[in-house]
């Protein structure tokens, strides 16, 4: 209307926007019209603000999904609900948790459900044929066509605040190619994964992970890759795949590794990439378009929308055939354009967090923040999280930028993990984000406390071992010559005992140890950046230092994909639209740098073979681990297995030092980035050992016998 627009702003308030300017003397209360019934409710003038701003309060509850206006003298208002969506009282009265939302499909016929609270229409278009749909309780829309409608496609005409808008389906399961239209898919024509015949990796407890971070991408798209399908899910199904010089690859290769855990970048549906011209740009994929939905550039058939699912299911199949659990990285903190949402679209202001000013949070500094506390954001959130659950297999979730996710939410997710067989993994990035939420309902690592069971990316690791990551010229322990050697006592135990510092959270099982991951520069790349008069070698010796103490450390350790070969983004530090020369994993280098892949391999076979390595209590961690002591910046520590005594020690110099062990005896070197070398021996006989430059040992003695056959299923050589 050319006058204005009233909004509702609460249970008895709204605003009035626009002209106000000659209002009638005689007629000064305005009342508010519900045509539909031929009805009126009083109100009042609370409060004119200007000649354009008025607040009126109004005595009854308002119907929502029905036309309203505000007469005011003359002068006609359209009515729309605006803040009062941010309500806990619309909350309350309209959250239906128990409803099925989407489209169910069978093969007699497809129920169609919307939740549209504030919408006065909504019509289904299907088959070039509308059909209206009807408004039932809680303010969902329903309607049930008979027929087989598997695979066609679909979307709403939603009619909000005065506007009709033609809008995907949130709850779509499957999408046209670049999300064009939304599909209707009946899942039992899917393919099933069997869990009598492909279960889910058997996992003891989820302490025992080592997660390997990897994009579906930059996994096979590598010339040198020997996988067929580059750059695809199916790709990553490919068994027995080798570089031209016999060096394993892709799916084989993380076989090999002996990690338990792969952690993909998002692989639902996102944007910025062309599905059907995949090649010509590159994503990351935390631009999150459709949440239950396959990507379609890692298709083979994008505009087939049954395969995009299979070949998704197909490839999750394939890392359980491989006893590899899978982690999905979800991006549920933001959407990729907030006013291109069907979230928006279809219930304005409510999926999204804002501030008492009304301006829109933005913790996430894309442009919104996602209201995960309100009952039907919530409510998706644990439907998506359920979907890919019950219907992909899944073993794990990672949340981007979790800190932006309310305490309530995540735990509530835990809760649905723990029916599955199998214990889930969720993790995430604990950060304390400025968003429009208190601090004390945060999902972060400082409310660790109120998150049991959930784990979190340790940025003090990190930071610690290779300097500060928002100074690129800062240093850490492993490129500064022992800088912050002070924190590791409390890093390596796993950051949670009060003897060594702060607790970073406030259980061993709650820290992720990484000094790399896809975001910023990677390790070696920063290497260089640090430290640029050093030579190659030493930076390899550097490099090899905070991988060994990330897999030696207490919590779970994490590694980014190809930091076993120096990865390297040529210097590019966010390369979340970079070309696949800078993303790909350089299947080439693997086979150069294979050295190293076996130090890693030999790290994590010790990792695994000993449980003292991966505790799971702080009154383990106290009894089990102790420091030692040692020359300055040398860093030492012991762990006493029931059997086996661990001495480790880390030289973050550039030159040799003396070490005292702390006892004398035949102490075997299990791993040593030095082991090889020709002045170097397998065996310390004695208490006294030279550690050389930067170098990383562990030795091991049987603390009943004075002989012990060193482990070849363990011991590693590498020499660069």
């Amino acid at each position: 209307m050319k006058n204005g627009v009233a909004w509702i702003d609460d249970i008895n308030e709204m605003t009035v926007n626009g002209d106000l300017e000659n209002l009638p003397e005689k007629h000064p209360y305005p009342f508010i019209v519900w045509e539909k019934k031929q009805t009126n409710f009083q109100a009042s003038v609370k409060e004119v603000i200007n000649k354009t701003t008025a607040r009126i309060h109004f005595h009854e509850e308002l119907p929502f999904g029905e036309t309203l206006y505000l007469l005011w003298g003359e002068k006609k208002f359209p009515i729309y609900p605006g803040a009062i969506v941010r309500t806990k009282w619309f909350d309350e009265k309209y959250a239906d948790l128990d409803a099925t939302l989407g489209a169910v499909c069978s093969k007699t016929s497809t129920t169609f459900s919307l939740w549209a609270p504030t919408a006065t229409e909504v019509r289904l278009a299907l088959s070039e044929s509308y059909y209206h749909l009807n408004r039932e309780e809680k303010g969902i829309w329903k309607l049930t066509i008979e027929g087989d409608w598997h695979g066609f496609p679909y979307q709403y005409e939603i009619t909000v605040n005065g506007k009709k808008t033609l809008v995907n389906d949130p709850y779509a399961k499957a999408m046209m190619p670049n999300s064009e239209k939304a599909v209707i898919i009946d899942f039992s024509r899917t393919k099933q994964i069997d869990e009598i015949s492909t279960p889910r990796p058997q996992i003891n407890h989820l302490q025992d992970s080592i997660i390997y971070e990897l994009h579906v991408r930059d996994a096979t798209i590598h010339k040198n890759s020997g996988v067929k399908n580059k750059g695809k899910f199916v790709g990553l199904t490919e068994k027995s795949t080798s570089t031209t010089h016999n060096s394993s690859t892709a799916l084989s290769y993380l076989k090999e590794l002996g990690i338990t855990h792969v952690q993909l970048l998002p692989i639902n549906d996102f944007a910025r990439v062309d599905e059907i011209n995949p090649d010509t740009t590159y994503n990351w994929g935390y631009d999150p378009l459709y949440f239950q939905v396959p990507e379609g550039s890692y298709a083979l058939l994008p505009g087939e929308p049954v395969s995009r699912i299979n070949e998704c299911k197909t490839m999750i199949e394939s890392f359980h055939q491989e006893e590899l659990s899978v982690i999905l990285d979800v991006v549920y903190n933001h959407v990729f354009i907030m006013e291109e949402s069907p979230f928006e679209k279809i219930v304005p202001g409510y999926y999204f967090r804002y501030h008492k000013d009304g301006t829109l949070s933005n913790g996430t500094g894309v442009g919104n923040d996602v209201a995960s506390e309100r009952q039907m954001v919530r409510k998706f959130i644990l439907d998506t999280v359920d979907l890919w659950l019950s219907e992909y297999k899944v073993d794990g979730f990672r949340f981007d930028l979790m800190g932006c996710l309310d305490i309530e939410t995540i735990n509530l997710i835990q809760k649905r993990c723990l029916k599955e067989s199998q214990p889930i993994m969720l993790l995430g990035e604990g950060w304390e984000l400025p968003t429009a939420l208190p601090s004390h309902k945060k999902a972060t690592s400082i409310n660790s406390n109120s998150l049991k069971g959930i784990r979190f990316f340790n940025d003090f690791f990190r930071d610690t071992l290779k300097g500060n990551l928002f100074d690129s010229s800062d240093t850490g322990f492993v490129n500064g010559n022992g800088h912050f050697i002070e924190r590791l006592p409390h890093l390596l135990s796993g950051s949670v005992l009060e003897d060594y510092g702060d607790p970073f959270v406030s259980d061993v099982t709650q820290s992720v140890n990484y000094v790399e991951c896809h975001d910023n520069h990677t390790l070696w790349d920063r290497l260089q950046l640090t430290n640029p008069f050093s030579s190659d070698k030493d930076r390899k010796r550097m490099h090899q230092l905070a991988t060994a103490l990330t897999l030696l450390s207490q919590g779970v350790p994490f590694i980014h994909a190809g930091q076993e070969w120096f990865r390297t983004k040529n210097g590019v530090e966010n390369s979340y639209k970079s070309n696949d020369f800078i993303n790909q994993l350089d299947w080439s280098k693997r086979e150069t740098e294979n050295d190293n892949v076996e130090f890693l391999k030999a790290l994590i076979r010790l990792r695994k073979k000993y449980e003292v390595f991966r505790l799971k209590s702080k009154q383990e961690i106290r009894r089990r681990f102790h420091i030692l002591e040692t020359p300055n910046p040398i860093f030492g520590f012991t762990l006493l297995d029931d059997e086996v005594d661990f001495s480790i020690y880390a030289n973050p110099t550039k030159r040799d030092c003396s070490l005292r062990l702390p006892s004398s005896g035949n102490w075997k070197i299990a791993v040593t980035n030095y082991l090889g070398d020709s002045d170097n021996q397998q065996t310390i006989v004695g208490e006294f050992m030279e550690i050389q430059p930067y170098e990383i040992v562990v030795l091991q003695k049987l603390r009943k016998s004075a002989d012990l056959t060193f482990n070849s299923q363990i011991g590693s050589s590498v020499e660069n």
